[in-house]
């Protein structure tokens, strides 16, 4: 099957979590990721994927092709993929609100229909994990992100996609959110294995990838973490896609996006009235800001407020100005 090269979100929830899921895993995340997107979206899915509710809405039934999850069209490895599936059957997801704690499957009941497909059932958590935006998100190309043979590429091309300051990582964090405890005691054997190999496959593949640096303690020779310097690589950038993001950046009638749109009304319950009599300040700052992320970071802050809609225009609006004596 073809992949339609498109950008899609995930949230950063998912993104820098303690995990070590194989390429096969995470391909079929990053398709779940792209549906449920759809979904939310408004879109019409394509025919040959259906997203189903169960029990009132607690549970969501998937179906995809299983070649929508492996690598491109010449690959034709259904064992990993059926081991991709159990596995995935196997790994498990925390989840504790004020309420109740409980552990959740990330699929569940994962069934290989002899025509092609596949099915498996998704719990509402893992399906409103893998789209909240109260921990922030990550943009990174489908296509892109399928074509990698290393897991540790997927997980930095996800964690650096569309950066370009400057983040700091304590090598025994990166070991844990790569489930790597234990090994690599010799920091430069974890260099070579993990991050030189990662790095040169986003080189090569990838419109981002980064340069590094690695940070001492005080006053010791023993190194502790490592600050990574993300960058873009025009030559490997996707054209149509970059000239999708230009029109919509120039273009005075573009509308407002449909994500954006949906967090507002979703997260600071502006009605479409309201959305529509603020629609210019809206385009403006998706322009000139990650507004998302913004609307993310403020939307604590603004439910402590007596007025959160005036709060949350006022704060865009001063976001808009700095942006402009930049």
């Amino acid at each position: 099957m073809k992949i339609t090269n498109k950008e899609v979100i995930q949230s950063y929830l998912v993104t820098s979590a303690r995990y070590d899921f194989s390429a096969y895993e995470k391909r079929i995340l990053y398709r779940m990721v792209e549906m449920f997107q759809c979904a939310l979206e408004g879109q019409k899915l394509d025919k040959h994927f259906q997203i189903n509710d169960l029990l009132f809405d607690d549970l969501k039934e998937v179906t995809m092709p299983v070649s929508a999850f492996l690598k491109d069209e010449k690959d034709e490895n259904h064992a990993k993929a059926k081991k991709a599936l159990f596995d995935l059957n196997n790994k498990f997801m925390e989840y504790e609100d004020d309420e109740i704690w409980k552990i959740i499957r990330i699929i569940e009941m994962p069934k290989l229909i002899k025509r092609g497909y596949v099915n498996f059932v998704v719990q509402k958590e893992i399906y409103d994990a893998l789209l909240t935006f109260t921990k922030g998100f990550r943009k990174y190309e489908l296509k892109t992100a399928f074509g990698f043979e290393s897991i540790y590429t997927m997980r930095f091309y996800e964690l650096f996609s569309n950066k370009h300051e400057p983040i700091t990582y304590s090598i025994s964090n990166l070991k844990i959110m790569f489930k790597l405890e234990g090994k690599y005691k010799k920091t430069m054997d974890f260099i070579k294995r993990i991050i030189i190999p990662a790095k040169a496959e986003l080189d090569k593949k990838a419109p981002f990838s980064f340069e590094y640096k690695l940070n001492k303690a005080e006053g010791t020779k023993k190194y502790i973490s490592i600050t990574f310097y993300p960058y873009e690589i025009p030559a490997n950038m996707d054209e149509k896609l970059q000239a999708k993001k230009l029109r919509k950046r120039t273009s005075v009638k573009w509308d407002i996006d449909r994500m954006i749109y949906n967090y507002l009304h979703e997260n600071y319950h502006f009605t479409p009235e309201e959305i529509n009599n603020n629609r210019k300040l809206f385009n403006e700052a998706a322009v000139k800001t990650d507004l998302i992320a913004f609307l993310a970071s403020k939307r604590r802050l603004a439910g402590e407020k007596r007025n959160p809609k005036g709060y949350i225009i006022n704060a865009i609006k001063s976001e808009i100005k700095k942006t402009q004596a930049q």
